[in-house]
């Protein structure tokens, strides 16, 4: 149904199947998975790696949810129910914390776990008619999130300054020698360190 390679190990990478099983497989064993993550009991729809921690990966499926899992553990640490099929989903290019996610109804819902752990924090309906959104992408550059649907059509979203404020930036007194990437990778470690991995 789907497949992601790994930003940060381009030989890895993940599939989604009809089943609900992801597979995170190699170029290096092609005959073989590495590993097989089972949590969704229908057709996975996407499945993405955290633009800053090679560890992290969302999927969202027609179960109607998604879910985030750590590549070490076979079943997910955190889940939201959106009570429709998602079509897609899709990680800040600027942050470890925030993610957009389109459902069948035409609803396009962005996350930021550094600010709301539990729930999106803006929910826009993308579509009129409740006509399904297959699609979401940022854009690398601007605060600008697009959305596209069943019908060959393509809407553009602004974010808010509360959803578009860069990434993390490291503070050379306090920080030392920390890169960008390793202050958002220790953005998201809060996140899942305050959260309680609960096995689904």
């Amino acid at each position: 149904m789907c497949f992601d390679f790994n930003p940060h190990h381009d030989s890895e990478f993940l599939v989604g199947t009809e089943e609900g099983k992801i597979h995170l497989c190699s170029k290096a064993f092609s005959g073989q998975y590495l590993e097989t993550y089972e949590g969704h009991y229908l057709a996975v729809y996407a499945v993405k790696w955290n633009t800053f921690d090679p560890k992290v990966f969302l999927s969202c499926s027609a179960d109607w949810t998604i879910k985030m899992w750590m590549v070490d553990m076979t079943r997910p640490i955190v889940r939201y129910d959106l009570r429709c099929p998602v079509g897609d989903i899709q990680w800040a290019p600027y942050s470890s914390t925030v993610f957009a996610a389109v459902t069948s109804e035409g609803q396009l819902k962005v996350y930021d776990l550094n600010q709301e752990k539990h729930k999106e924090l803006c929910n826009f309906t993308a579509i009129g008619g409740k006509q399904p959104a297959l699609h979401v992408s940022f854009n690398k550059h601007d605060p600008i999130i697009l959305v596209g649907d069943e019908r060959s059509g393509v809407n553009s979203f602004k974010l808010s300054n509360i959803l578009y404020q860069g990434p993390v930036h490291p503070d050379p007194e306090k920080d030392g020698n920390k890169t960008v990437q390793q202050m958002e990778i220790a953005k998201l470690g809060e996140f899942l360190n305050s959260m309680d991995k609960v096995e689904y």
